[in-house]
């Protein structure tokens, strides 16, 4: 018994090393060595995904496009920057991706909204502003997160990148509606659903719902906490669609939300193309 458990370690110390667990979300793809194999991974990639290449290659000891970290001879410059084999491959994928993109953007100006929208951008946050009547309204929205995922598989008989979806943002945005002889202001917390669902006998569908309903002091840069906020989930219809008809009286409707779903993917596509380019300033130390 004693020979037999010496004999199995030995056998488990002499035998190689499990393979690292996989990395989450296909981070890894196959190594295309040349620039024109990347770029054309890159145009079939996209844009059902985004997510960006980790270049994992089968090779081992450093060989060509194979990650093992500590395996590429690293140099230094006059940047005093490390410069390895993999960040110049890293270097080369972005730029082919940005040429990618630049190539599908629809939109090199941003769209503009219709019913004298006021737009303001301060990086992914956007503000439209527009006064009716003693009333201003103002929506706010961020382009972070906005996209939700694919996960839509090809069908049988259908080949891969045929009829692929276009990446579409749709982000939550919230309404807020002052009155200038009033000291509140009215707070509607709204978001595109997964599926278009309408209320009651409507014969069109809403582009989007309502989530929260509260009341905030006008004026005031920060959330009181202590308000109370009117969850949709368990409200009567009628109340809801009163709700609805409120915002679309102000210029909230079907038409606002699908010019904002324009208007929010063409900002999204602005700055994924400048984060590419950003990150590959990064990566060659300019």
């Amino acid at each position: 018994m004693l020979l037999a458990r010496a004999l199995r370690r030995a056998a488990f110390a002499l035998s190689p090393l499990q393979a690292p667990p996989l990395l989450p979300r296909s981070l890894c793809a196959p190594f295309l060595p040349s620039p024109a194999g990347v770029a054309a991974a890159a145009a079939a990639a996209r844009p059902f995904t985004r997510s960006l290449w980790a270049l994992c290659g089968q090779g081992s000891k450093g060989g060509p496009g194979g990650l093992l970290r500590g395996s590429s001879p690293a140099t230094t410059c006059a940047c005093g920057g490390l410069h390895t084999e993999g960040d110049k491959a890293f270097a080369e994928f972005l730029n082919d991706e940005i040429k990618e993109e630049k190539k599908i953007q629809k939109h090199t100006a941003l769209p503009k909204m219709s019913g004298g929208w006021e737009l303001d951008i301060q990086g992914t946050e956007a503000k439209l502003l527009r006064k009716v009547a003693g009333e201003t309204i103002t929506i706010s929205f961020n382009i972070n997160n906005s996209i939700p995922p694919s996960f839509d598989e090809p069908q049988e008989g259908e080949k891969s990148g045929e009829q692929e979806p276009e990446l579409t943002s749709t982000p939550n945005f919230v309404v807020e509606v002052t009155k200038d002889d009033t000291k509140q202001m009215l707070v509607l917390d709204c978001h595109y659903p997964e599926e278009e669902v309408g209320h009651g006998d409507e014969e069109e569908s809403d582009m989007f719902s309502i989530q929260e309903v509260s009341f905030q002091p006008s004026g005031d840069l920060e959330w009181r906490e202590n308000s109370y906020t009117l969850n949709t989930d368990s409200l009567d219809w009628a109340l809801y669609d009163h709700l609805m008809d409120f915002l679309a009286d102000r210029g909230v409707d079907n038409t606002f939300a699908d010019e904002l779903v324009d208007l929010s993917t063409a900002l999204e596509h602005q700055e994924y193309i400048r984060f590419l380019e950003d990150l590959k300033r990064f990566v060659k130390c300019q």
